[in-house]
Formats: C-alpha cells, sequence, structure tokens
C-alpha cells in the first residue's frame, strides 16, 4: 500500500510535520463530505456550486497558493455580471436580438450597420430608460454569456446541443470584449480575479481577433499582443508577487489547409516579435466535428520546415469517440512536439501515447469542470486523470471557460480535482506537486521558473502556518 501510495502525484513529496498536520485535517474534512447525503463531484457543476462554496475544503483551496493556470481561454476570463453591470452601462452601447434567441452587442459613435437573422440595434441606455424592470433585462443578457442553468440535463441533453450553446455564449460576448477600451479593462479585471484566487501567472489561449474603436477603425493582431503585454506590466508593477502573462495564440479548427497556413506563419512572426509574451500556437474548437491535426500537417510541419521555433500547446484528445481520427490527435500532438496536452481525455487509452508524454515531460492541462459540463463525464469521480494521478503522469490542473461555467479562478477545478478525482488518497503533497507543476511545466524561461518557484514557496509556507487546524 505504501508503495502504491508512493507512486500517486504527490506521493513522493516529503512533508515537513506542519504539512502533515493540515493534510490530516484535510483528509478528515474529505471523509465528512464524502459521508454526506450530497457528494459534489458525483453531481453537475451548476448543481455543485452551492454546496462547493459552503465546503470547509474549498475555503482551504481559495487561500491556498495554487501558483499557474495554464489553459484558460482570454475570452472566458471574467465574471459575466462584471461585463453586464459594468460593461453594457457604458456609453454608445448597442444591442440586438438574435433569431437563436441570443444577443450581439457593438459600441458605435452612431447606430451599427444591421446584423443578419438580428432585431434593429438598440442602444442599450435607452432599453434599460423604457424597462420597468432593468434587473430582469440584465439578468436576460447575463444569461446569453454563461451556460449556467438550474436544470443542465433538461437544457442540455446531448453534446451537440451544450457546444452549440456553448459557441452561441462567444459569439455574444465578443461585440463587448473586443471593443478596444473594453479589451485592456477586461483583461485587467481578468488579472484581478485570479490573482483574487490566488493564481500568480497565466498563460492564456487567445484568438488574438480584431478590435476596434467607437469610430469604426480597428486594429489587428500586433495591437492585441502589445495591449496583453502592457496591461500584465502595469499589473505586476502594482502587484510585484505576480508572476505575468503569456499568450498562446489560437484560430479554430474548422478552418481550412490554407486559412491554418496563413496563421501559422503569422504566429512564427509574431513569436520573433513579441519573444516575451507569445508563447506559441493552438487550434481551438470542438474536437470531434473539427478538422484533425494530421489533416494540417503540412502548415504545422512549416516552422521545422523553415527552421524556426514555434511552440505548440495543442488541445488534443478532448473526445469520448474512442479510435476516431479525433482520438488519433492525441499521438499527432506528440509527433508536432507539443509542449503540453489541453485536456487530454482519452489519454487513458493510449498506451504509447501516455508512455511518450511521460518521457518527454509533456503535461497534461486537466479541466475538470469543463469536462462534465460539456458532457465527457458525468461523475467527476470517473475521470479518466484518476487514472493518470495514481501513476504520477505529468499534469496541471486549470479551468479553461470560467465564467462560461458559472466558476472563476482555479479553486473550483482544484476542488473538483482533489475531492472528486483524487479520491481519499489525494492528500496536501498532491495539492503541492500540483501547484509546482503548474510553474514546472509552463512555458516561462528556466530563470523564471525558478523566480516564480521561489515566490510561490514562500506564499505556500505562509499558507501552512496560517491554516494548522
Amino acid at each position: 500500500m505504501q508503495q502504491e501510495a508512493s507512486l500517486q502525484t504527490g506521493g513522493r513529496m516529503a512533508l515537513t510535520e506542519a504539512e502533515r498536520r493540515l493534510s490530516a485535517h484535510l483528509r478528515k474534512l474529505k471523509q465528512q463530505e464524502m459521508a454526506g447525503p450530497q457528494f459534489p463531484p458525483a453531481m453537475h457543476f451548476f448543481k455543485a456550486r452551492p454546496l462547493i462554496q459552503r465546503s470547509p475544503i474549498f475555503s482551504l483551496l481559495q487561500r491556498m497558493p495554487k501558483g499557474a493556470a495554464l489553459h484558460v481561454h482570454s475570452s472566458a476570463l471574467v465574471g459575466v455580471d462584471w461585463l453586464v453591470k459594468n460593461v453594457t452601462y457604458r456609453p454608445h452601447c448597442y444591442v440586438c436580438f438574435t433569431q437563436r434567441q441570443s444577443v450581439r452587442f457593438r459600441f458605435s459613435a452612431w447606430k451599427p450597420r444591421p446584423q443578419p437573422q438580428c432585431s434593429p440595434w438598440l442602444l442599450l441606455e435607452t432599453l434599460r430608460g423604457k424597462t420597468d424592470n432593468i434587473t430582469d433585462l440584465d439578468n436576460s443578457l447575463i444569461q446569453n454569456l454563461t451556460l449556467f442553468t438550474p436544470d443542465p440535463e433538461v437544457a442540455y441533453s446531448n453534446q451537440d446541443a451544450v457546444w452549440s450553446r456553448f459557441e452561441e455564449t462567444f459569439d455574444a460576448a465578443s461585440g463587448l470584449i473586443s471593443h478596444a477600451p473594453v479589451f485592456k479593462d477586461y483583461f485587467y479585471q481578468g488579472l484581478q480575479e485570479f490573482y483574487k484566487d490566488n493564481v500568480m501567472y497565466l498563460e492564456l489561449r487567445a484568438a488574438l481577433s480584431e478590435t476596434y474603436e467607437l469610430h469604426g477603425r480597428t486594429h489587428h493582431r500586433a495591437w492585441s499582443l502589445k495591449a496583453y503585454r502592457d496591461v500584465a506590466k502595469q499589473f505586476i508593477n502594482e502587484h510585484p508577487d505576480f508572476l505575468g502573462v503569456r499568450i498562446i495564440f489560437t484560430v479554430q479548427r474548422s478552418l481550412n489547409l490554407s486559412g491554418v497556413r496563413r496563421a501559422v506563419k503569422e504566429a512564427m512572426h509574431l513569436h520573433r516579435e513579441f519573444p516575451e509574451v507569445m508563447a506559441g500556437f493552438d487550434l481551438v474548437g470542438r474536437e470531434d466535428s473539427g478538422r484533425s491535426l494530421w489533416y494540417f500537417r503540412e502548415a504545422l510541419s512549416l516552422p521545422a520546415e523553415l527552421g524556426v521555433t514555434l511552440p505548440y500547446f495543442f488541445h488534443a484528445g478532448e473526445t469520448d469517440w474512442e479510435g476516431t481520427d479525433v482520438d488519433e490527435n492525441l499521438l499527432d500532438a506528440l509527433l508536432f512536439n507539443t509542449t503540453r496536452i489541453g485536456h487530454g481525455f482519452a489519454l487513458a487509452h493510449h498506451p504509447l501515447a501516455k508512455e511518450l508524454s511521460r518521457k518527454r515531460g509533456v503535461a497534461v492541462e486537466v479541466c475538470p469542470i469543463s469536462n462534465q459540463v460539456l458532457k465527457l463525464v458525468s461523475d467527476l469521480r470517473n475521470h479518466p486523470a484518476g487514472v493518470l494521478m495514481s501513476d504520477s503522469h505529468p499534469l496541471v490542473v486549470s479551468s479553461d471557460d470560467p465564467a462560461t461555467f458559472g466558476a472563476s479562478g482555479l479553486s473550483y477545478d482544484f476542488y473538483e480535482a482533489f475531492v472528486g478525482i483524487g479520491g481519499i488518497s489525494a492528500h496536501l503533497g498532491t495539492l503541492k506537486e500540483l501547484a509546482i507543476n503548474s510553474i514546472r511545466y509552463s512555458s516561462l524561461s528556466p530563470q523564471m521558473k525558478d523566480k516564480g518557484l521561489a515566490l510561490w514557496q514562500s506564499k505556500w509556507d505562509k499558507f501552512i502556518s496560517e491554516n494548522l487546524p
């Protein structure tokens, strides 16, 4: 039993006397949670959230220094309440209502051009002036920006239904987030939310979509990268214990080959121009309905053919369809020397890919809540990352699209990974290794990793001393 325990994530972590005491306390809390009438990781997150918020384990995890968030999409970074209650109250914000029961937003100095399959544009300020119940209006706007619903099993009967709605939320939010002044405020607010949750570094997947000004002028990708760099610098100046942000440039896997070839060329250029902020490249979107990595092999081979370094961070194995082309993305991701694997939900079915990723130190970015909400697994005790954790496979915990799921920061996903996926055998050493992994497997330079680990260790020691039972 001791031998087996030593193989799991955190099993070889040497713990101090104080850490062992806190670990024993956590175990007791976990046993109480498991003995309760409702076990949150076995329930859909939308129903489990209020139970998690009342959990003493969750409260501890919120205070715990979690290191880095390495798999988060830039357009689902900030709580949707802030988007509606702050951003949509700014002047010149227009809204239209689509035929698919959603909304689109646009900031404009004059009435925007009509949008296909959308009602005429209305100035939100005017609409609120004519509305008796502004709270109801705001709540209906919030509902369009999140998947959160009281009865998810009925609202989303299958993966097609939930993905359709999921993609719709990003379309709804894009008109707000891509307005240039909002873009910077939104990113700053996102950093605040993660910093408040004791996260000290982020690697963001970002499409670097075109941003626009009030009078219609647009900015391209380099402007967005500069904005990310400048806002991050400002945030670090105000919060010296924050390590920074790097961007993984993404495009949709629904693009054709020439579209991805253009994107890879642009990614190489941006990586050369902004080496400190641009981490690499990835393909995003629903894997099951998108094109495989093999389909894009000519485009993805370009950097190597040109002798250029462009790190890849591929989403791969975010599927439960074993043996399909999509399922084989895991092997192709490794053949293209991916730096990390996004989700890797199917990795347990691929012994060779599992062995290769371990040998090469290619960590899997596990996003428990995302996998559950998007209907890959219903009970998180059955999440395949449990197999990876029992064998100390390189992995990190992240939150993917927290705002869309009604979560924030990393604590909710850490709770699901620690209590649900890790089960009773996951202990304080597990949490410690997962936090250290997030810096170890980041794209930071060796010097910055050393700085980050030293900074994290001082925060961790403080956390232990302040939370002893």
